[in-house]
């Protein structure tokens, strides 16, 4: 099977397309055929050995994707050719990959395999975000950074279809056209972004704040939270950890939040049926939406990868396997 390999660490220029041997049906695994697979920051932070997880070399990347089951447990509730997304934590830019019970998810035929190969890891961890760990209520208000991103985009779609209003922070005019085809309610650009969301929240702030990004923004969110507001910290795609001065916290009464869904799921595996079960019925009925991804061919991965870097791409990227 067609597969793409990190051989060195050297970023993007690091990958290969390699020939890897088949896999064979397995009686406690299910094994799919993958149409696609997403790619995401952490991909390109893998490149170049500076994510918190180093794999040996060669390896390969990427931990999710859409296909067709080849072969599944009896016990699995999976059927040879059903249309399913996947978490395959042991690479999942290749052809076929082969994943536990529980970490391969029916889709809805109204999901396009294309669109599902990047839907597991941002809108889950979007989900544990805004569910889990902010607890958020219908009707409250999100400030989305990095709106136009992947982890953005999908927050958008999710917290519409949660009933949450959003306020979509973007970094030029493209990008909030970006953000509001994709549900944004508002869209702020990221300088003065601060006086804008009090002004569209008359003085009061929002209550809460959804931050992928990081960097010397990340003061300003919390003067834009109102009172009981949650700021939560999902990454630092702008390559600086901010600090905070927790006296802010008291002032407002406010808290800072981490969303680590890798580490969640590692410590809870079966908190993935757990979302699973929260998002096809949302699915199912249309509410939650899923737009389709930017599409490299897998002897294009680099670029994809590139395209991430330079923050040239618009919301999810993914690679074709078929």
């Amino acid at each position: 099977m067609k597969a793409v390999q990190l051989i060195e660490s050297t970023g993007p220029s690091g990958l290969r397309v390699a020939e890897l041997p088949d896999l064979d049906p397995a009686d406690d695994l299910v094994v799919v055929d993958l149409h696609a697979a997403g790619v995401s920051f952490p991909d390109l932070l893998q490149t170049t050995g500076s994510y918190q997880i180093v794999q040996d070399l060669p390896c390969v990347l990427g931990v999710e994707g859409a296909g067709v089951v080849r072969s599944a447990p009896r016990h699995s509730g999976l059927a040879e050719g059903q249309r399913v997304a996947v978490l395959a934590l042991a690479g999942a830019w290749q052809q076929t990959v082969a994943v536990p019970v529980g970490y391969a998810f029916p889709l809805p035929n109204n999901v396009s395999l294309t669109a599902a190969s990047g839907f597991v890891m941002n809108h889950l961890t979007v989900h544990l975000a805004l569910v889990e760990r902010a607890r958020c209520k219908k009707g409250e208000s999100v400030l989305v950074h990095g709106a136009a991103g992947g982890i953005g985009t999908a927050a958008l779609h999710l917290a519409a279809a949660l009933g949450l209003e959003t306020i979509a922070v973007v970094s030029s005019e493209d990008k909030a056209a970006v953000a509001k085809a994709n549900g944004a309610t508002h869209t702020v650009l990221v300088d003065g972004f601060k006086d804008r969301v009090l002004e569209l929240t008359g003085g009061r702030g929002v209550d809460i704040v959804l931050d992928p990004v990081g960097g010397d923004r990340f003061t300003d969110s919390l003067r834009s939270l109102a009172t009981n507001g949650r700021a939560l910290v999902l990454g630092f795609t702008g390559g600086e950890i901010p600090t905070v001065k927790v006296n802010r916290l008291l002032l407002k009464n406010i808290s800072v939040v981490g969303v680590g869904w890798g580490e969640y799921i590692r410590a809870d595996p079966s908190y993935l049926v757990k979302q699973w079960d929260d998002l096809l019925p949302l699915l199912n009925c249309g509410a939650l939406t899923v737009p389709e991804p930017t599409l490299y061919e897998a002897a294009h991965a680099a670029d994809a990868l590139l395209s991430l870097s330079e923050r040239t791409a618009t919301g999810k990227v993914s690679l074709t396997l078929h």
